[in-house]
Order: C-alpha cells, then structure tokens, then sequence
C-alpha cells in the first residue's frame, strides 16, 4: 500500500503545470490555515438600522468606508494577500 505522499508524487507527475500551479496555491492556503487558525470572536456586536437594498450602487456604499470594527484588519488583509489566487483574463 503506498501512502499519501507516494500517490501525491505519482499524481503531480501527470499533471499539467496549470493545474499544479493551481494545488500549489491550495496547498499553502491549507499551510496557512495549519499554522494559525481562522478564529471568531465569541462576542458579536450588532447595530440596529435599515438594511442595505439590493439594487444599491456603488456610491452607496462608500457611507461605510472606514468603518472597519476590530483590531484585526491588517491580519485580515494580509489572509487575503496570502490565500487569493492569480487571475486570468
């Protein structure tokens, strides 16, 4: 019986560079994730008002900018920076 990382080699060998480039970037998010876990804070404040109307135009939202809650924005960005995937047009 081969282990895990025995298929894992014979599989990377037939597979084209598009998609390895693809499990490569999966692989590091799941590292990620490994090393320092998504937590949620147990307390969740919440404000009363009316909700935002489907429909809305961009513009509108612009009301909430600068308004991020927490001590947590620059861990957040930096998640996004080091999980997002290249794109292609």
């Amino acid at each position: 019986m081969t282990t895990i990382k025995e298929q894992l080699l014979l599989a990377i060998e037939s597979t084209p560079e598009p998609i390895l480039e693809q499990i490569l970037n999966y692989l590091e998010y799941l590292q990620t994730r490994a090393i320092k876990p998504v937590t949620t804070s147990g307390t969740v404040t919440t404000k009363e008002g009316k909700p935002i109307l489907h429909g809305s135009k961009g513009k509108d939202l612009l009301k909430f900018a600068g308004t991020w809650q927490g001590e947590d924005f620059e861990e957040c960005l930096q998640l996004v920076y080091d999980t997002r995937s290249p794109t292609e047009f």
